[in-house]
């Protein structure tokens, strides 16, 4: 999991960094959770990983602004996905108790993420550096 997630990203802004660096701009988006910024009761290592990630993100942003290039984080919250297809109807247990707990009443859907990917892909998101932008419907202010 380490291996993939925090490695591999390590790695991929180190070699896309090699390209950026001379055009002087350049945008890396790397995906965190929602455990990012939780425990991670039941997943320590997931969380850990993510946390790692957020000051991977963090960190490189710092190394990496001087040269024009941004680098943020996404922390997508309870989505609708392959992964979770197993906790979805509205008829499972566990899918209802995690929808109480969002303010927006429901699981997020994936076009919920463009909106926040197209920003920090775009020139309207050039001053924002080093942030983990939350798109959980509200999950983390309950």
């Amino acid at each position: 999991m380490i291996a993939i997630n925090l490695t591999g990203a390590f790695d991929l802004s180190h070699a896309v960094a090699k390209y950026m660096i001379p055009q002087k701009s350049g945008k890396i988006i790397n995906i965190c959770s929602l455990f990012s910024f939780l425990g991670g009761l039941g997943s320590p290592a997931y969380a850990a990983m993510k946390a790692g990630l957020m000051g991977l993100t963090k960190a490189y942003a710092d190394e990496l602004g001087k040269y024009g290039i941004s680098v943020n984080g996404i922390a997508p919250g309870y989505f609708q996905t392959a992964m979770t297809s197993g906790t979805g109807s509205a008829n499972d247990e566990k899918y209802n108790k995690i929808k109480d707990h969002i303010p927006a009443d429901r699981w997020g859907e994936r076009q919920d993420l463009m909106g926040a990917t197209v920003f920090l892909a775009s020139h309207a998101s050039d001053y924002v550096n080093g942030t983990v932008l939350v798109v959980d419907g509200g999950y983390l202010v309950r």
